[in-house]
């Protein structure tokens, strides 16, 4: 999973948030935890018109020149730019120019319905874009709205990918990897399938343990070798706080929806939380509380973030 497509799509997606990485607990639960994100978004893609908030967003006036620079007046249509701002703030980090992708090989792992890796191909021309997500039906989506010669989508699972080992130039990953049962299999994935020399981005969110964890693995090598740790929290909050000004783009599109006025009102009261509110220093609503105790939301609904990570690694 990765890109979120509206303020409905995003609640199902931090519901399933991995906190810790339990294996012998999880492994059991793998399964049933893989289906039930793939059909949630299975769900939004079928429901979903038109991508607006594929993540929390990033913010930083000088990532949003350098866009603007090589996509003039990309903010003017259908966008606040933040999703992509998130984007290329993770590509830009990978000491590989720009402009010198058109004989790379780039895959995202956990694309979404596509319109992350859709952005990167405008901002650089590689000889191979593959988004890869469990839904089948994010995919189709994305393949019927966005595919073109040299950029495609296949359903497939992060921790079993669908390619050779040492074919991939470059790994991107956003916001995403929250959501699979073991990071350590994905991370092995990752670099089982870049070349040698090869790049990964990743970007998420992180609670307290699942850093630590990430350490662990870090300490263990995987065949990866850190060379960037950053923390992009106040950069994520940013835009949060932008998206959810009164004129930002959640309220704008809360205001486009043709819904009833019981569902607004949920919406309102519930949506700044799944887009990151919580974590921006937004305190849970009355509406919110009374909604976990009648057990429309499960309790853990905005897991206790601390911290939205950029890491760059590469393959040894």
């Amino acid at each position: 999973m990765g890109a979120r497509e509206d303020m409905y799509g995003l609640f199902t997606s931090v519901n399933e948030i991995n906190l810790t990485d339990d294996q012998d607990g999880q492994r059991a639960k793998e399964g049933v935890h893989k289906k039930n994100i793939s059909t949630s978004y299975d769900l939004q893609a079928r429901m979903s018109k038109k991508g607006i908030l594929w993540n929390w967003g990033y913010h930083d006036d000088q990532v949003a020149k350098e866009i603007n620079a090589r996509i003039p007046g990309f903010l003017q249509y259908d966008t606040d730019g933040f999703s992509e701002e998130l984007y290329f703030a993770a590509l830009r980090e990978v000491p590989i120019d720009l402009d010198d992708y058109a004989d790379r090989f780039v895959l995202e792992v956990g694309c979404g319905l596509g319109e992350g890796l859709n952005f990167l191909s405008r901002v650089i021309h590689a000889k191979s874009m593959i988004g890869l997500d469990l839904s089948e039906q994010a995919v189709n989506r994305a393949n019927a709205a966005l595919s073109r010669k040299g950029l495609r989508y296949v359903q497939g699972d992060a921790e079993n990918l669908p390619f050779e080992d040492g074919e991939v130039d470059v790994v991107v990953n956003i916001e995403s990897a929250h959501n699979y049962p073991s990071l350590e299999k994905f991370l092995q994935e990752v670099a089982r399938v870049l070349k040698p020399g090869g790049y990964f981005t990743h970007v998420d969110l992180y609670t307290t343990q699942r850093h630590a964890f990430l350490k662990e693995l870090q300490e263990k090598g995987l065949g990866l070798e850190w060379v960037l740790d950053r923390d992009i929290s106040s950069n994520v909050r940013a835009a949060i706080h932008r998206r959810l000004s009164p004129d930002g783009s959640f309220h704008k599109a809360l205001r486009e929806q043709r819904v009833g006025a019981i569902q607004r009102h949920m919406a309102k009261r519930v949506g700044p939380e799944a887009v990151g509110g919580s974590f921006a220093g937004y305190t849970d609503s009355g509406s919110t509380k009374l909604l976990k105790r009648m057990g429309v939301l499960p309790s853990q609904f905005m897991p206790p973030v601390d911290s939205y990570r950029l890491y760059v690694a590469k393959k040894v």
